[in-house]
């Protein structure tokens, strides 16, 4: 015995005592790290959040951002041919903003719907049913023979139309590196900006030259797009590890940060208040319950808006004596503001707290569009315009991206869902409003007032919105750091 502990404690020949040390330090080193790694427990939300903005953002931003733009243009086209339809079918005013509404209630139904649905079946395909329902039943408005066909085929492209908008969203908030996500979700929202601009600048074109329905046979593209669309956009990381589809989710992980090497003893963590199912009580829970409700204040209040000027600045504009084109670019411009309001508001979100830039936005909407009633030069008129655009449409936008950052993952598409629908209450009472108002030949600064009341109130509701963070549950026993 005493023998072999010699021999165990004899010095390496031609090496001091120390060497042989250190060496078998390093290898105790090793095997720890060789066994810590084999435990690894891998952080999904933390790799996205870290990774480097890459060609896979890339594909993502594209993809959904292309997606809303159709989406936008779907959307606005109604404002865009309602002085022509109203001509045509002998419309009213009221019944002109109760036809405008039946795609806002469609979006309201498939904003509940969808955003919910997609938390069960996956985001992928849910994107890929609305972009079909939208799509598809735009186009059919365009062989409308009058408005209850047309309104029917509103409808059902609204419930499309509602659907996807969260969860595009949803998607991007999820694949975002944290230092620049307000950002890429408000460029990625933006599109919807440019689809209103697409709308507004071929209804100038395609109205006077090949009638109405030309417009809504554009949104024949989507359709042709979808195939694409199934190819190249991914499903969510969160959803797949909730389904056990680690295999997957690892190679998505892999093309978002390519430094990142799975090992075949990874287990995963998800920040997840429930692993299968987001009942809408989620929302409220956990010191939830005052934001989300003045969530949906501010988003009831901000839709309002947003669909009472994108359906009736055109005919108010036509009213106040100009021509059809000079009323289609007052609303091309609004939503070109609208894009500078997005990018401009989720940057600066990045740096400041998002909830305070609404908040600022919300109030200076509210002073911009109560001044589009009263007389000014047209430079100065456009000018307020476009700050309108850049701070209701905009505002819309980062509203999306606030709340997807509010909610943890396995209840985000939920509550951007039910935050959308509950708003597409305030997108029907507005052009409802806008027509009732118009009905009654109110002067034109009091319509631009009722417009504008809502601003205020949600910049109100915004300021008792608290911020609390989600907390990680693991996906299977590990006790190893996470990565």
């Amino acid at each position: 015995m005493a023998s072999g502990l010699a021999h165990r404690s004899a010095p390496i020949a031609g090496k001091p005592r120390s060497y042989r040390t250190a060496q078998t330090h390093i290898r105790f080193l090793l095997k720890q790290q060789q066994e810590s790694d084999a435990m690894r427990n891998i952080d999904s939300n933390q790799l996205i959040d870290e990774a480097r903005f890459n060609a896979f953002h890339w594909r993502v931003l594209f993809w959904c951002a292309l997606i809303i733009i159709f989406d936008g243009y779907d959307l606005v086209i109604y404002g865009v041919v309602l002085p022509v339809l109203m001509q045509e079918w002998g419309l009213s005013p009221l019944q002109a903003g109760a036809l405008g509404s039946y795609a806002l209630f469609g979006m309201m139904f498939g904003a509940l719907f969808f955003g919910s649905l997609s938390d069960r079946i996956g985001r992928k395909k849910v994107i890929a049913m609305c972009v079909v329902l939208f799509s598809g039943f735009t186009v059919l408005n365009g062989f409308a023979s009058n408005p209850t066909q047309f309104g029917i085929c509103r409808f059902i492209a609204g419930l499309g139309i509602g659907g996807v908008m969260p969860n595009v969203v949803a998607l991007m908030n999820e694949y975002a590196p944290k230092k620049i996500r307000s950002t890429l979700v408000a460029i990625m929202f933006s599109g919807y900006s440019v689809g209103g601009m697409l709308s507004a600048g071929l209804g100038i074109v395609l109205l006077p030259n090949f009638g109405w329905q030309s417009v809504f046979y554009v949104a024949a593209i989507p359709l042709l797009l979808l195939p694409l669309i199934l190819k190249f956009l991914p499903e969510s990381v969160g959803f797949m590890l909730r389904q056990g589809r680690e295999e997957e989710a690892r190679q998505v992980l892999q093309r978002i940060e390519p430094r990142f090497v799975p090992q075949p003893g990874d287990q995963f963590v998800k920040a997840a208040l429930k692993a299968a199912g987001a009942p809408v009580v989620q929302l409220f829970r956990e010191g939830r319950a005052l934001s989300t409700l003045m969530l949906w204040v501010a988003f009831f209040c901000c839709l309002l808006m947003v669909y009472a000027l994108n359906s009736w600045l055109p005919k108010l504009m036509a009213s106040a004596g100009y021509g059809l084109g000079s009323s289609l670019m007052f609303l091309l411009v609004l939503n070109f503001g609208a894009i500078f309001g997005a990018v401009g508001g989720g940057w600066i979100g990045d740096r400041l707290k998002l909830q305070k830039v609404l908040v600022t936005f919300f109030a200076v909407a509210a002073l911009s569009i109560s001044l589009l009633g009263f007389k000014s030069p047209t430079g100065l008129l456009y000018g307020l315009i476009a700050i309108a655009g850049a701070t209701t449409i905009g505002t819309q936008i980062l509203a999306y991206a606030c709340v997807a950052q509010f909610y943890p993952m396995a209840i985000r598409s939920t509550g951007l869902g039910w935050a959308s629908g509950v708003g597409r209450s305030g997108a029907i009472v507005g052009p409802l409003l806008g027509g009732a108002l118009v009905g009654i030949q109110l002067p034109l600064h009091y319509n631009f007032m009722a417009f504008a009341i809502p601003g205020a109130v949600a910049a109100l509701a915004m300021c008792f919105v608290y911020q609390r963070p989600a907390k990680a549950v693991p996906v299977g026993q590990a006790s190893a750091p996470s990565l």
